[in-house]
């Protein structure tokens, strides 16, 4: 296969990302890991965080990547800059993009974020919404409930409501115009979220706008993949433990088979100086 688009998450999440990159660079191959065995991230303390997000980059070494996406807002919070540092590579997390996007599109400057609790800790969003518009008004409550539901596979529409309708009560108080996603597992929770929210809120998923400035940043550097008829594109999925409802999840999100292996990461030994050629 061609050079791939490395994307890592903790989990399922991660799919909206690779999903947006499928849809708008469709001649670009992804090598997806999620770490199903240890998902969810967000509670973990932020050293394991960075820690299994090295050993997934360590196991995707072994194939060519000529870019990474950290498809999780927890491990963007906790190492992006790190590994950005190690790497020779574009690494692209997926908070800036979300919130450059939630400046753009706010009319009143107030703010909604959820996330994980690691990420809503973090303060990650809060700093570069800040950075970029001091004025902002930006209210963050973590929604620990969200993962869970997601990796479940949504059984039942009805509970899933409720529990959307619970987690967001916060909100139901504030006059904010916008909403950022801050999770990329949410989105698969996008249409709950927008009825408990009402239709006036806008809603930024960081994935969209994740796979838009991975598309910039590729051109920039003249790595995109040029289109071609001749050859169909080919993805590599792996997960650190059960997948079921990965595949589950990607047969009605991505709507495309999955080329998927089950992958033990927990003992895998990093060494960073090898990702001078990552």
């Amino acid at each position: 296969m061609n050079n791939g688009i490395g994307v890592i998450d903790s989990g399922v999440g991660g799919l909206s990302v690779a999903k947006e990159i499928m849809r708008q660079l469709p001649q670009e191959s992804i090598l997806y890991f999620g770490d199903t065995a240890r998902c969810p991230y967000g509670p973990r303390p932020a050293e394991e965080v960075r820690s299994f997000t090295f050993q997934m980059i360590t196991y995707l070494l072994r194939y060519r990547m000529k870019a990474l996406v950290i498809a999780c807002n927890t491990a963007t919070a906790v190492v992006l800059q790190e590994i950005a540092q190690l790497a020779t590579i574009p690494v692209i997390g997926v908070i800036d993009p979300g919130a450059r996007t939630a400046i753009k599109e706010t009319k009143t400057g107030a703010i909604g974020v959820i996330g994980t609790s690691g990420t809503i800790q973090s303060k990650a969003y809060e700093k570069a919404l800040k950075r970029i518009h001091p004025s902002a008004e930006v209210y963050s409550y973590a929604c620990p409930e969200f993962v869970p539901l997601v990796e479940s596979g949504i059984p039942d529409r009805s509970k899933a409501l409720q529990i959307v309708k619970d987690s967001l009560k916060p909100f139901s108080s504030l006059s904010i115009d916008t909403l950022i996603l801050g999770c990329t597992h949410y989105p698969m929770l996008a249409d709950l979220i927008q009825e408990v929210m009402g239709a006036e809120i806008r809603l930024i998923n960081s994935a969209e706008e994740t796979a838009r400035e991975l598309s910039v940043v590729l051109d920039y550097r003249g790595l995109l993949e040029e289109k071609t008829t001749e050859q169909r594109v080919k993805h590599k999925f792996f997960a650190s433990g059960e997948f079921q409802v990965l595949r589950e999840i990607a047969s009605t999100f991505i709507k495309e088979p999955l080329d998927l292996q089950q992958v033990d990461i927990s003992k895998e030994k990093v060494c960073t100086t090898s990702w001078t050629n990552l």
